[in-house]
């Protein structure tokens, strides 16, 4: 992996991830929790094919701001740049976006872990 490898996902806006359903909020837009998944989804596209057999990774910061809403049925459009890497830390720069323009962004943190020494721990 290099810095400047990117994801990009897409998602349209339905009632299952506006902020009434979720409990962020209670009206049917866009919910920030799900613009951060969107993020987080973006920067593990990014980094998808770098990862070696074994590993992935897990987020471990988000600095986000949202905004403005977006309505039902808009699509959203999220973008993940890896902008740093340390050891095992990765760091991206995150923007969402919808027909209107930018609506989220931010910077967000992952670790490349190895799946089985990270899930063992959990026992």
């Amino acid at each position: 992996m290099k810095i400047g490898d990117k994801g990009t996902v897409t998602v349209k806006v339905t009632k299952e991830n506006c902020a009434s359903a979720i409990g962020s909020g209670a009206l049917d837009v866009f919910a920030t929790p799900s613009m951060i998944a969107l993020m987080e989804n973006a920067a593990c596209e990014a980094i998808k094919q770098s990862l070696q057999e074994g590993e992935s990774s897990v987020g471990t910061q988000v600095n986000i701001s949202h905004l403005k809403a977006s309505p039902l049925n808009e699509t959203i459009t999220a973008t993940a740049q890896l902008s740093n890497i340390e050891g095992r830390k990765l760091t991206f720069k995150v923007t969402a976006w919808d027909s209107n323009g930018t609506i989220g962004e931010g910077t967000h943190e992952r670790f490349i872990i190895n799946v089985e020494k990270f899930l063992s721990k959990l026992k």
